[in-house]
């Protein structure tokens, strides 16, 4: 029994297994090699003027010339501006309806399309066309409709409020700019919400039908909770997009009529060429941040969603 118990190791003395460390793969240097010339680009083309744009954003600058730095007076001027704040009141507001109207159209459009309907393919390439047409063409194109077309319309049909052009109407021009814009957003979330339709598993429809239910608990209770992040992604994606509204605006009203129409990117470009260089690049900043805020919860949504 001693010999045995002599022989047999103590639990102190078992050396304890050493911890395997998981190696991370080596990466090859040619994709370095391809990478460095986007990054030189990259930092050439937005990061450095990122930076000398929020370096002026403290200073007198008018774009050229001397200048002197005089701190975060032109940030404290922007928020007494009332113009700096029509600019954000109208952009936010735009961007919301347009963002709204833009998913619920394009969301029936994709249950439309992905029902058990004839020429289903070719109305989705027919719908799809819009958003590759370059939206200062299509505000060209709508600008007449709206200043022309329309009027000469309502004369004919008798309707006084379609008489006189739209666009000339402090009221309503930001309507038509809600509509125009809507009409080429819609398809790029049209495909998404296509997409996200189709991911679902027909069984799970089938066995809804079996239970008897109806085509429109079917959409409420089935489709519509298995696209939420889908749709959780267009209207963040649409919103961040519709605060940069600028091309369709300028072909349309160029802000007008007055100011009524005047995004906040119109606002910024027009003091690069109106003497308020550095106060407008200080706008540009806070409205950078407002898109990094963004940016950041778009971020967030997309890797909780494991659709995308």
């Amino acid at each position: 029994m001693a010999t045995a118990a002599a022989t047999r190791p103590r639990s102190r003395d078992v050396a304890a297994p050493t911890p395997i460390r998981a190696r991370r793969p080596r990466v090859n240097r040619t994709f370095y090699l391809f990478l460095l010339p986007t990054l030189v680009l990259f930092t050439l083309c937005i990061t450095l003027p990122a930076i000398m744009g929020i370096t002026f954003s403290f200073t007198d600058s008018v774009g050229f010339g001397e200048f002197q730095f005089i701190g975060l007076t032109n940030y404290v001027a922007l928020f007494s501006d009332p113009a700096i704040r029509s600019s954000y009141l109208f952009t936010i507001g735009f961007a919301l309806v347009t963002v709204l109207l833009v998913n619920l159209i394009a969301f029936l459009l994709a249950v439309g399309l992905t029902a058990k309907i004839r020429g289903k393919v070719a109305l989705r390439a027919a719908f799809v066309l819009p958003m590759v047409i370059s939206g200062i063409v299509i505000a060209y194109v709508f600008n007449f409709l709206f200043s022309n077309s329309l009027p000469q319309l309502g004369q004919a049909v008798g309707i006084t409020a379609l008489e006189q052009s739209l666009l000339a109407n402090p009221d309503l021009a930001w309507v038509t700019i809600v509509i125009v814009t809507a009409w080429q957003a819609i398809p790029s979330a049209l495909l998404i919400y296509i997409a996200g339709i189709l991911s679902i598993p027909a069984e799970v429809y089938e066995a809804a039908s079996m239970d008897g239910a109806s085509p429109l608990r079917r959409l409420i209770s089935i489709t519509l909770p298995l696209v939420a992040g889908y749709v959780v992604i267009n209207l963040v994606i649409g919103f961040k997009n519709f605060l940069n509204a600028y091309d369709i605006i300028v072909g349309l009203t160029n802000g007008g009529p007055g100011t009524a129409t005047r995004s906040v990117a119109m606002t910024i470009f027009s003091g690069f060429t109106g003497g308020d260089y550095a106060y407008q690049m200080a706008n540009a900043t806070i409205f950078f941040l407002i898109a990094v805020v963004l940016a950041v919860i778009q971020l967030r949504l997309n890797r909780g969603r494991s659709a995308f």
